[in-house]
């Protein structure tokens, strides 16, 4: 693979120049279509409105919001000034925005007014009592101190003392273009684009710092493996807030001249429609949006004829989706991606041109110009090939690391380079991977990361809890389902859906445990160590989850 050494302005520039014309955009909720002109020099005068509210190189813009165009905007205006594009997770509440907007010395919130049963605004002015009686989102506010303005997204009128999204590009003409020309060309590959927050491997969310040079180059390796051109149509209904929408999805695109129709956020209804519609010939997803679209009443109403390709990845596979998905939605050249956020975050992939069998039941061959292997996790030597052992990886695709948290980063990547991923992974005689594991114990529900700790944390604040350990279970519809053992303290009475409440009131759905199990004791070693392995078996056998348990995946 020839690697592209420029910046993602560089390269939206480079489309604007040789194909002006060519569609880049076409939302399929909303009206706005875009050429590569056209979004070209929409992100610039955008960028000059950041210029002129005074961000710096290097200084953070966080964005919380669906799939809208403000929010890809607001990705390629970031990166043509040099400011970090910091993505949040659209199901975050209050305890997690704060945390996030704090770890990452936010400088610039620009959010929507609020999503499913979550009000964006609401949670702001909860955290920011005082900007409903400031002026054009300038906030200063001692819990949140590097955060100086708030800019709201959504079309039309801003709440109170927020500031509009539009007003950036009046702001943007009030700039030189020697000004911003000095500092767009003061960027280089290497520069830290985009901030992603993961659980990672322990502790709480960290922000995964990735270049120009990662993202571009990974996104433009999987573009290869799905043999993008200029005549695909990718629909994008992963969140653009994931690696899975902005590199699997987004830089994939940019780097084949790809058009995009994203949608606000999946629901499988409109992602059908949108499909045939828009004869798309490419479409990604984790297998839960693959299955709930194979098992819709009105899924035969649809004509997927145009489909040719796309991603099913983000949790495991099941084999039997995958072969559904290839005979129903006519994705004859779906392929696999494997990897974690700290790697770009592909490091193994199927392509079109492996057979069925390879690209159902494995997760591919290692990415040009990323080394993969398999070692033991308590030697770090290299196992042969057939042994299960820890998945490793290096190259240009890993991360710089996380952000202010060196120790972290040591942890996970070793002193030889090799990010360490906590999966537990086999490779065969020709080169392919398959995940059989993981040795953490890292919850994947439906492509979100969920790590048990951040969700015991929180439990061990209500004041009837004693103890609690959050366990992965099986799960048919999303892979894994959360489920909490919780002891409670003597004397104290709680139920089920008080437990869920609490924790739907102040984390994101995602993490909301979907089985309470109230015991007397958790199993443990001799020397007292928790023995989360065994909750998981008892959670098997106290729900009846060996089906679920036992479904093959990739």
């Amino acid at each position: 693979m020839e690697f592209i050494e420029k910046t993602l302005g560089q390269i939206i520039g480079d489309l604007a120049a040789t194909r002006p014309d060519g569609l880049a955009f076409k939302f399929a909720d909303r009206d706005y279509r875009r050429t590569w002109k056209e979004f070209d020099e929409e992100t610039t005068l955008i960028a000059k409105g950041f210029m002129a509210l005074g961000v710096q190189k290097d200084e953070k813009i966080s964005m919380w919001a669906t799939n809208t165009p403000e929010w890809m905007l607001t990705l390629f205006a970031a990166a043509k000034i040099g400011a970090v594009f910091v993505t949040v997770n659209t199901n975050y509440k209050s305890f997690e925005l704060e945390y996030l907007l704090t770890q990452s010395d936010t400088k610039v919130l620009v959010m929507m007014g609020g999503f499913k049963d979550s009000n964006y605004v609401d949670i702001v002015e909860g955290l920011i009592p005082e900007i409903k009686d400031g002026k054009d989102g300038l906030v200063s506010n001692k819990r949140l101190p590097v955060l100086e303005r708030v800019i709201f997204s959504d079309p039309g009128e801003a709440p109170k003392g927020f500031f509009p999204f539009e007003k950036l590009k009046e702001l943007g003409k009030t700039v030189s273009d020697e000004e911003y020309y000095a500092r767009y060309n003061s960027l280089t590959i290497h520069d830290i684009v985009n901030m992603q927050y993961t659980s990672g491997t322990t502790g709480f969310p960290k922000g995964v710092m990735l270049t120009h040079y990662n993202i571009v180059n990974n996104g433009k390796c999987i573009g290869d493996g799905m043999n993008f051109t200029q005549d695909d149509r990718l629909l994008i209904c992963v969140p653009f807030f994931h690696c899975f929408g902005l590199v699997l999805a987004v830089m994939a695109s940019i780097t084949h001249g790809t058009a995009m129709v994203p949608i606000d956020h999946y629901s499988p209804l409109p992602v059908m429609k949108a499909i045939s519609d828009n004869k798309c010939t490419a479409v990604h997803g984790v297998p839960t949006m693959f299955i709930a679209m194979l098992e819709h009443p009105k899924f035969s109403e649809f004509d997927f004829s145009s489909l040719r390709t796309g991603i099913m990845a983000g949790s495991p596979c099941p084999v039997e989706v995958m072969k559904q998905v290839v005979d129903k939605m006519n994705m004859k050249e779906i392929v696999i991606v494997f990897g974690q956020t700290e790697a770009s975050p592909g490091c193994t992939m199927t392509t079109t041109t492996d057979s069925l069998e390879k690209r159902v039941s494995t997760v591919g061959k290692a990415f040009p110009g990323v080394e993969c292997r398999i070692v033991d996790p308590e030697t770090g030597e290299e196992l042969p090939r057939g042994k299960a052992g820890e998945f490793c990886a290096r190259g240009y695709n890993i991360m710089k690391g996380y952000y202010k948290m060196p120790e972290a980063t040591a942890q996970a990547i070793d002193a030889d380079g090799w990010l360490h991923s906590g999966d537990l992974c086999t490779e065969d005689e020709e080169g392919y991977f398959k995940v059989v594991g993981r040795i953490k114990d890292m919850i994947i529900r439906g492509g979100e990361n969920i790590y048990p700790k951040e969700i015991e944390e929180f439990l061990y604040t209500l004041p009837q809890i004693s103890d609690v350990q959050v366990v992965g279970v099986p799960s048919v519809q999303y892979g894994e389902e959360v489920m909490a053992f919780i002891i409670l303290k003597q004397g104290e009475t709680m139920t089920e859906e008080e437990v869920k409440a609490a924790v739907r009131a102040n984390m994101a759905r995602h993490k909301v445990p979907s089985y309470i199990s109230f015991v007397d004791h958790f199993p443990v070693t001799a020397s007292g160590k928790i023995q989360k392995f065994k909750l998981r078996e008892q959670a098997i056998e106290l729900l009846r989850l060996q089906d679920a348990a036992n479904i093959e995946t990739a």
